[in-house]
């Protein structure tokens, strides 16, 4: 748990700019993501059904993919912010 408040706060700290992830998907293969957070474009306005925080996801933009997604934030091997690797 402690691994997961600190790759929340660290992520948290990007705001608005681009960052880079590696994680574990739930299939076990490695993602890596190039991801912004606060992306409001497709949003509809009709909310998500469950808080993807207390499951520990955190949803992003994918730059690459140009959607959203959800990071695993207990399976995150590599965050790099402004070219600072800080996990």
């Amino acid at each position: 748990m402690e691994k997961f408040t600190k790759v929340l706060k660290e992520i948290q700290t990007a705001n608005n700019t681009i960052f880079s992830v590696e994680f574990i998907k739930k299939d076990g293969s490695v993602r890596n993501m190039t991801a912004r957070l606060h992306v409001k474009k497709g949003v509809k306005g009709t909310g998500m059904s469950y808080n993807p925080i207390e499951k520990g996801l955190l949803p992003v933009w994918d730059m690459q993919k140009k959607g959203f997604r959800m990071i695993n934030l207990k399976t995150v091997t590599k965050l790099q912010i402004k070219g600072e690797e800080l996990v």
